[in-house]
């Protein structure tokens, strides 16, 4: 369930990270309080409803701190989480417990919300042919943490950053002098560069569509806040020549709406921008 773009390395590099920014030059109050090579037990509950994620997360900080701490899954990533559950104990040094005890429940508790709201937009078009997309309103530095929880919850990742893939938006075509001269210029620097990046050509109007499709040689069209009528009349106009994508202003209210209109996709930034955490817990039993 891990996207493939989230390595081992990464995921190393930000525990260490993420571990230093809150320990620094050590945890004192547990190193003050806990004798050495005391062992403990903790167990996450969950105090809320919804889907929990980051578990494969929580097991790796927690053994990046004690390699020897033994760790019980008994909800997986992705399950339904109902108060009170317990998803996960962890057996090891106390003062690891503690030490890793807040970086576990930050990442898990945003990224549990973030694939319990896409875990709500997927159900609502869950019968239709499309796929609902994340954007890249992501909280810098853990995209890749907001991206993994939008795939746990059950829907599609759309690119990864501006090097994966080319979006030719609406600031791109004005300042381009048009549509036509910015796709053109994209196939110009593919070659030069030696790439073979998918293009995205966004799109305000249907006059703009029909430019579009005169110059072809794009991926993907992306409908901008089209109003319901005439996002109806742009997929028929482009009539499956190219892939179809509605996006701005696209919720859990009305995602079903823009998915009855035909598109392929539907891209919401409402997956990590609006999601609200997860309430949950570590506690140490006694």
């Amino acid at each position: 369930m891990r996207p493939e773009q989230i390595t081992d390395q990464l995921l190393h590099d930000f525990i260490t990270a993420g571990l230093y920014e809150d320990i620094h030059d050590g945890d004192h109050t547990s190193l003050a309080t806990i004798p050495a090579g005391v062992r403990g037990k903790a167990v996450l509950k969950v105090k809320d409803y919804g889907i929990i994620a980051g578990i494969e997360l929580a097991e790796k900080i927690f053994k990046h701190i004690d390699p020897s701490a033994k760790f019980t899954v008994h909800k997986a990533d992705g399950s339904d989480m109902l108060y009170g559950q317990t998803a996960f104990e962890v057996e090891a040094d106390t003062r690891a417990l503690l030490q890793g005890e807040r970086l576990a429940l930050n990442c898990m508790q945003r990224m549990s919300g973030i694939a319990t709201l896409s875990s709500r937009f997927a159900f609502e078009v869950g019968d239709l042919p499309v796929k609902v997309l994340d954007t890249r309103k992501t909280t810098p530095l853990i995209r890749f943490l907001e991206k993994w929880a939008v795939k746990i919850g059950g829907c599609e990742n759309y690119r990864w950053g501006l090097y994966d893939w080319m979006m030719i938006k609406d600031n791109h075509v004005d300042a381009a002098g048009g549509i036509k001269k910015a796709i053109e210029r994209a196939h110009n620097y593919q070659k030069e560069k030696g790439l073979q990046l998918n293009i995205t050509v966004e799109v305000r109007n249907l006059v703009e569509v029909e430019e579009v499709l005169e110059a072809g040689g794009i991926t993907r069209i992306m409908f901008d806040n089209f109003e319901l009528p005439i996002l109806h009349e742009a997929v028929a106009m482009v009539n499956k020549q190219f892939e179809t994508e509605a996006s701005g202003g696209i919720t859990l209210f009305n995602v079903r709406k823009y998915a009855q209109t035909g598109v392929d996709y539907v891209s919401a930034g409402a997956l990590t921008h609006s999601a609200q955490p997860l309430d949950l817990s570590l506690k140490i039993v006694k």
